[in-house]
């Protein structure tokens, strides 16, 4: 009877620990790789030793915390760092979080924040000679420079009609956020072909990977294409409206007749100063001890106003002022008719995509490596806490232990500092919502063509608060400039056909595919290179 009764005691203890470590144990087999920096990151991340990385990384104290990360410390330099991950992580499987922190503690005006998630060795790399050509599966993380401003997902995707590596870019991403405080980002990858980008664990972005609403180019191909071999017939009239060839030009068409003519009926004001000038010598102004006139020439007095003109109503020679000529036609066009031979807009005929094929999951490359290869303007840039783990309430623990402490701790440093600036809470909060909700204006579908200048108006006015009501007004007049050309219609944008070639629209070569990474990269060099003009102090003779 004891024996039976110890033996159920020890059978419910060993329930119990079972039931207390259990989350523990999930947890820690759900987290296929993370990294703390609590440790420096020698030894164990490569760096790049290719010559165009001359940047410094730095194993460095977050500013007003304990709390190690990876530093960007210097500015205007490339920098290139992998760490490679002990075993391959398949993405086919199951779901897949892809998340980080970054801190912008000097904020970012032109520079990249994100991670590369590269593709095994075998396709064509070497760790310590990482570059902008090393192939990744996906590359996530805020961008901003100039116009562009946002939080990237591309995902590099086989055609395996041609086996081509295709750039799939994320549609409509979020902006990265503004402030310099720390923002963790996260990259949901789900086994329902879905993905979900958080900002500080708030969902910003939901895709779906097999859509082409979703991604450009789409994952699958179009199932034809316009016929590069099919030429517009030489008689074929795209005019929908013609001059009328019956009409003729009135015999009282003066097409000579000038826009404007003087005003005969001007008369010239009383107290005009014909004999004044308008400028004069500034009597003040002395010849400085230095000027040599053999080498700066002979030396003149600045102009002023002349005082005398500013009670006159005028100075100088009176001339008639002009006006609008009532006889004034211009040039005479036929009125136009419609085109009795029009035939419409011309396109090539389509024919099957040789490049066509059909999917049900994306075909995600492995992940063997992670990397950091940006190009910065900025220093200051902290990396911490990348996390690759197979389960979204893994990712969530750490946001809640790892991230959260310090964003509060930031958040209150920040209203201090904004108090002693004599800036109330509720203006700079207000502030804040006011810009989040610009931003997120700029992300709508709709206005994807006007974004990059409405996103170059918000960076001016987060410069120079001054003009922040200005450039409120602006976007709006915008937005409903478009919402009514949508609404009660418009000129509809004319349809262009662009000649592809036998490889068809799927088929992007292998040089296109840093295409949209090497055209940022040629924006920021563009910052660096121009060099303001100087002013000449001496006047031209």
């Amino acid at each position: 009877m004891e024996e039976g009764y110890r033996w159920i005691c020890l059978q419910f203890c060993s329930l119990l620990l079972i039931g207390c470590f259990a989350p523990q144990l999930r947890a820690s087999s759900d987290t296929i790789f993370y990294e703390s920096f609590d440790e420096s990151f020698e030894g164990s991340w490569i760096v790049s030793i290719k010559d165009d990385y001359k940047g410094v990384w730095k194993h460095a104290k977050s500013e007003g915390h304990d709390d190690y990360g990876l530093l960007v410390s210097e500015k205007a330099r490339k920098y290139a760092i992998v760490k490679e991950l002990d075993d391959p992580v398949k993405l086919k499987d199951g779901t897949i979080v892809l998340q980080f922190e970054t801190r912008l503690q000097n904020g970012l005006e032109c520079g990249g924040a994100y991670l590369k998630y590269l593709r095994p060795q075998e396709a064509g790399w070497i760790a310590k000679e990482f570059d902008n050509e090393s192939p990744y599966a996906i590359m996530f993380g805020p961008d901003k420079c100039g116009a562009t401003n946002k939080v990237h997902f591309i995902l590099k995707h086989k055609n395996p009609k041609t086996g081509e590596y295709i750039e799939h870019h994320l549609k409509y991403p979020p902006s990265v956020p503004s402030d310099k405080l720390t923002h963790v980002y996260t990259a949901i990858l789900k086994p329902n072909n879905e993905l979900q980008i958080l900002i500080d664990g708030e969902e910003k972005k939901t895709a779906n990977f097999l859509s082409g609403e979703d991604f450009d180019p789409p994952l699958i191909p179009s199932k034809t294409i316009p016929d590069p071999d099919d030429k517009k017939p030489e008689d074929w009239d795209e005019r929908e409206k013609i001059p009328d060839p019956d009409a003729v030009k009135p015999e009282d068409w003066d097409e000579d007749a000038p826009m404007e003519i003087e005003d005969k009926e001007a008369v010239k004001p009383e107290g005009w100063l014909d004999d004044e000038p308008e400028e004069i010598d500034d009597p003040e102004a002395t010849k400085p001890e230095d000027w040599d006139d053999e080498e700066d020439g002979e030396w003149e007095a600045p102009k002023i106003d002349n005082p005398k003109c500013e009670t006159a109503p005028g100075c100088g020679e009176w001339k008639r002022p002009t006006k609008l000529n009532p006889a004034y036609k211009g040039k005479w066009h036929a009125p136009l008719i419609d085109n009795p031979n029009y035939k419409g807009l011309w396109k090539p005929q389509e024919i099957p995509n040789p490049n066509y094929f059909e999917l049900d999951k994306p075909d995600f490359e492995p992940i063997a490596a992670i990397g950091i290869e940006i190009w910065t303007m900025q220093d200051g840039i902290l990396f911490d806490n990348i996390l690759i783990a197979s389960n979204d309430k893994v990712a969530e623990s750490y946001r809640v232990k790892a991230w959260k402490p310090k964003f509060e701790v930031e958040k209150e440093k920040q209203k201090e500092e904004d108090a002693s600036a004599g800036q109330p809470d509720g203006i700079k909060g207000f502030k804040k919502t006011v810009f989040d909700v610009l931003y997120k204006i700029a992300d709508i579908p709709f206005l994807t063509k006007h974004k990059d200048k409405i996103l170059d108006l918000i960076e001016q006015a987060e410069k120079q608060p001054n003009l922040t009501i200005g450039v409120i007004v602006s976007i709006i007049v915008v937005t409903l400039s478009v919402l009514f050309k949508i609404l009660f219609g418009g000129k509809k944008p004319e349809t262009v056909s662009v000649e592809t070639s036998n490889t068809g629209v799927a088929g992007t070569s292998s040089n296109q595919e840093n295409s949209e990474e090497k055209e940022e990269q040629n924006d920021k060099e563009e910052d660096t290179t121009a060099a303001p003009r100087r002013r000449s102090t001496r006047r031209e003779n």
